[in-house]
């Protein structure tokens, strides 16, 4: 399996999206360091525009439409932090946008959703794709599919690509998994500038279709979508164009549990004095659970901080 994605689509993006996206912060905690023997650096894509790095794959792949397409519009199905992304990058550049959401996403991402302009149709979770699909069939949109899309995933890999121009070579690189689209991304960027590196992903113990996937060569979906606090990695299947990436550049994929996540969390808040979202602590909490081999540079992307403070 094969994919025709390569480094040079992530560096195309790059030029693309340079002023445009925010140059989000490195941070470093000695007291991490000396816990875990090694030294450990934070891309904080929680800084981002619409807060998580879903913007960087948006406006890519908006950016690539003929103006036929633009004139149009576009759609996508997301439960948040793509719907922003997408609903942002489609305002900037004049292009109408529909997003399909589920009811239960969280209330934050959808207003930030309405206020950036863009048309909310609500839908059953199960029923996301199918609905924009038939959106886009009928209406001539554009589908930005939120992580099966190869210009979404070059843009995605720009946080990694990034990351590397700041701090140099790495041992390892820690990424978050949900449906795929930012570690197939960044593994791309770490096979162009630290090929030596190795990229691991981490996902939802109850929602690990990323990881059966990657180990057997074919998408292998849950059967229903996984119960995790983790609402960005709440996918029962990976896409296509992600898995062909992930098989010829992630070395491996491991797990944290929603325990350890709430305790990763806690460590960012009262360490590093941030708030990022439970999708986005999925990397600490494996390395904190000494579930990752490590080298002595290891870097952690930390994906958004979109979370809804209000809902407990």
């Amino acid at each position: 399996m094969s994919s025709p994605l390569t480094p040079n689509h992530v560096a195309q993006a790059m030029m693309r999206l340079r002023g445009v996206v925010h140059h989000t912060p490195v941070l470093t905690s000695q007291a991490l360091n000396q816990e875990v023997g090694a030294q450990i650096f934070f891309k904080c894509e929680n800084f981002q525009r619409v807060g998580a790095f879903k913007f960087r794959g948006a406006y890519n792949a908006i950016a690539q439409l003929t103006a036929e397409q633009k004139q149009k519009g576009v759609v996508t199905h997301s439960s948040g932090n793509h719907a922003q992304g997408v609903a942002l990058a489609a305002a900037l550049q004049g292009v109408r946008a529909v997003v399909v959401m589920p009811p239960d996403a969280p209330a934050i991402k959808r207003a930030a959703t309405a206020a950036y302009g863009a048309e909310i149709v609500t839908v059953p979770a199960v029923e996301r794709e199918k609905t924009s699909a038939a959106l886009a069939h009928d209406h001539g949109y554009t589908l930005i599919h939120p992580y099966d899309n190869p210009a979404v995933i070059a843009g995605q890999g720009t946080a990694a690509w990034e990351f590397f121009e700041e701090i140099g070579p790495l041992d390892e690189l820690l990424v978050p998994v949900g449906g795929g689209g930012l570690v197939s991304g960044a593994a791309l960027a770490t096979a162009a500038l630290c090929p030596t590196c190795r990229v691991v992903g981490v996902e939802p113990a109850t929602g690990d279709d990323a990881g059966r996937s990657w180990r057997a060569g074919e998408i292998i979906a849950l059967e229903h979508l996984p119960q995790t606090i983790a609402d960005g990695a709440r996918t029962r299947f990976i896409g296509h164009h992600n898995l062909a990436v992930m098989r010829q550049y992630v070395a491996d994929m491991t797990v944290a549990t929603d325990d350890e996540i709430r305790l990763a969390l806690n460590w960012l808040w009262g360490r590093l004095k941030i708030v990022v979202e439970p999708t986005a602590a999925l990397p600490l909490a494996a390395l904190l659970a000494g579930r990752v081999a490590h080298g002595r540079r290891v870097g952690v992307l930390l994906s958004g901080g979109n979370v809804d403070l209000a809902a407990g």
